[in-house]
């Protein structure tokens, strides 16, 4: 009968443990805060710096994407 119990105790290998679970859930709960702020954030910018920013991304987008066409010959 004591192994029976002991059986039922043991956590399964193929189950996540419930500390990744609750680590995993935090960060998925940070991360849409902090997309949250900065999309409040981003609204209120004024339309030339909303202006701006869109260029430095637009800049840094392509930049990568060219680097990615070099690295695999596209």
């Amino acid at each position: 009968m004591t192994d029976s119990l002991h059986q039922h105790a043991e956590p399964s290998s193929n189950q996540p443990d419930d500390n990744e679970l609750g680590k995993a859930l935090l960060v998925g709960v940070l991360g849409g805060v902090l997309s949250a702020v900065g999309y409040v954030i981003y609204r209120r910018l004024p339309d030339e710096q909303r202006d701006r920013l869109h260029d430095q991304v637009r800049t840094v987008v392509s930049a990568r994407i060219n680097d990615l066409r070099q690295n695999f010959n596209l």
